[in-house]
């Protein structure tokens, strides 16, 4: 089903896979808090989209030491067709050499550069993806992906680690050679956990900081 559409009615569903209102319904009660379907009072569940108002701060994770939570305005630096190298290979679960797109983008918070991503994403699952369509997407790249090809992104897996700033990403952000740096590896999944995006993010955190509610994000919090 597209991004938008309606998802049939309980009673159909339930006809159609012959299983009982009550399963239905508790299958699309866990879809829902998997953002999957949205429910609209009066209207139906529908398939959810991947808008900027929506799913923003579902994945954007910084925010500013005050806990202010802002769009960030996005540049894109280059885009280019590439070969996996090994680490991709792994991370996208492709074969070594296959076709990928990388991409690298400056992330502004408050008119100052704060995060530098540097995206890895498989040509295979985006053909025909082309600079100016990445460039110029009206809306966020998940919502790009979602609407252009097809491919939801579900969930994401994320590792935090501490690095110094080199020559490139200070020139990006803006900050001294060696300074310190929030990086942030990420593996972007559709169904089945099939990876589609990998996304290592520099952030300079000398006025920002990472913030993750898990219990709004459907997973529960941790022991």
């Amino acid at each position: 089903m597209k991004p938008g559409s309606a998802i049939p009615s309980e009673r159909e569903l339930s006809a159609r896979f012959g299983v009982s209102v009550g399963t239905v319904r508790r299958a699309i009660d866990e879809l829902c808090d998997d953002n999957l379907l949205v429910r609209q009072q009066g209207r139906g569940t529908f398939v959810a989209v991947h808008n900027r108002d929506r799913m923003m701060f579902h994945f954007f994770h910084i925010v500013g030491r005050d806990g202010t939570k802002e769009t960030p305005v996005v540049k894109m630096l280059s885009f280019r067709a590439a070969r996996a190298d090994p680490r991709e290979s792994q991370g996208l679960a492709i074969p070594p050499g296959a076709p990928v797109v990388r991409a690298r983008n400056v992330l502004a918070l408050g008119g100052r550069p704060v995060i530098y991503d540097q995206i890895t994403i498989p040509r295979a699952m985006f053909p025909g993806l082309t600079m100016r369509a990445f460039r110029d997407r009206p809306n966020t790249i998940y919502h790009l992906y979602q609407t252009a090809f097809g491919i939801t992104v579900l969930r994401s897996l994320e590792r935090l680690s501490g690095v110094l700033a080199d020559a490139e990403a200070a020139s990006v952000l803006q900050v001294r050679v060696g300074a310190p740096l929030l990086e942030i590896k990420r593996v972007a999944l559709t169904f089945n956990d099939a990876p589609v995006e990998l996304r290592r993010s520099l952030v300079d955190t000398s006025r920002h900081e990472y913030f993750s509610d898990l219990a709004k994000s459907g997973q529960p919090p941790a022991a």
